[in-house]
């Protein structure tokens, strides 16, 4: 096994000179710390990170805390760009689960028999009283749209972008009876219902009860029934918010059940701005959130609160999104009339 001594012999440094060039640490040239690493590359050195943790006390392990399913478009991307930025500074991830075999232990003390420095919430029941424990615990907790008092939150802009989207589809593409399907119960829910009725507020339209209706996060069958309570209606809308990108693969199976297409007969917009939305024919008209910006700031902010403690503050980050214009929203003459059909 190569060490630390047979790398300083072969550069012909001190052996605290190399440790600092391996550990990128000050007191040594960038030149000579990239030599020094090139020599280790070399000679096939590999760190022992039990003697690593030892050292520092750290583990340069980061729990992750994920319960939905890891295909899900949006929650993929900023799980991988979260893990690009870990391991540039050195992090592993592991994923944490709430009941490892016969142990019966919650999220923390899972995170704490894997040695976790510190966990990233990125999606869960942010009200269960494993991951409260967990959101009150000493280790440095970041999470993904759920705001813990004391602790950092990296947050899409719920509110302000669905008011910008209501904008967009009255003012620029004329729509004035629009419908909003929306998720679950829970704070990322009620900021984007509180923007949706901001917005049609703004415009000056208006937002009946029977146009709000409730569906569930990723699930088609959901939105597809939405949909058909909102076709029954008796002046039909002229365009469908839905949860998100998934969702609307159910509202567009349901619309096709009724001899109805996009966006002839109904205009349709999703949310997240996942790959899919891009690939659909004709292509999803939907709300773009930054979840690559999402992933690097979460795990910017759990190193930041793991390495320096004594300095570090929580916040909470607010990352905002982008309309991704397509081809499923009808431009429409204002003021134009359309009852239910007999």
């Amino acid at each position: 096994m190569v060490t630390i001594k047979m790398i300083s012999e072969r550069c012909g440094l001190s052996i605290a000179a190399v440790s600092k060039a391996l550990n990128g640490q000050p007191g040594i040239s960038a030149e000579k710390a990239e030599q020094v690493r090139q020599v280790a590359r070399e000679m096939g050195y590999y760190p022992n990170a039990a003697a690593r943790t030892l050292k520092t006390n750290r583990s340069h392990n980061i729990g992750v805390l994920f319960q939905d399913q890891l295909s899900h478009g949006l929650f993929s991307v900023i799980l991988e760009a979260a893990r690009a930025q870990a391991e540039r500074y050195g992090y592993d991830m592991t994923f944490l689960s709430s009941n490892i075999s016969d142990l019966h232990m919650g999220y923390y003390e899972h995170a704490k028999y894997r040695q976790c420095d510190g966990v990233l919430i990125v999606q869960g029941d942010f009200s269960s009283p494993s991951l409260q424990r967990l959101a009150e615990s000493e280790l440095p907790v970041v999470s993904i749209d759920h705001v813990y008092n004391g602790r950092t939150a990296i947050v899409n802009d719920n509110a302000g972008s669905m008011e910008q989207v209501v904008r967009y589809l009255h003012d620029e593409m004329g729509h004035e009876r629009i419908a909003f399907i929306h998720g679950e119960d829970g704070d990322v829910t009620r900021q984007r219902l509180a923007g949706f009725h901001r917005g049609c507020l703004a415009c000056g339209i208006e937002a009946p009860d029977e146009y709000i209706v409730p569906a569930v996060y990723a699930r088609p069958k959901a939105s597809g029934l939405a949909t058909r309570r909102l076709l029954d209606a008796w002046v039909r809308p002229t365009c469908i918010l839905y949860p998100d990108d998934m969702a609307y693969l159910g509202g567009l199976a349901e619309l096709e059940s009724q001899g109805l297409s996009v966006p002839e007969d109904m205009s349709c917009f999703g949310y997240d701005g996942i790959h899919l939305a891009s690939v659909l024919r004709p292509q999803l008209a939907t709300y773009r959130q930054d979840a690559e910006r999402m992933g690097r700031e979460a795990a910017d902010q759990l190193i930041s609160a793991i390495e320096r403690p004594k300095i570090y503050l929580p916040q909470t980050i607010r990352v905002t999104g982008t309309i991704q214009p397509g081809a499923t929203v009808k431009k429409r003459t204002r003021g134009a009339e359309e009852t239910r059909p007999a």
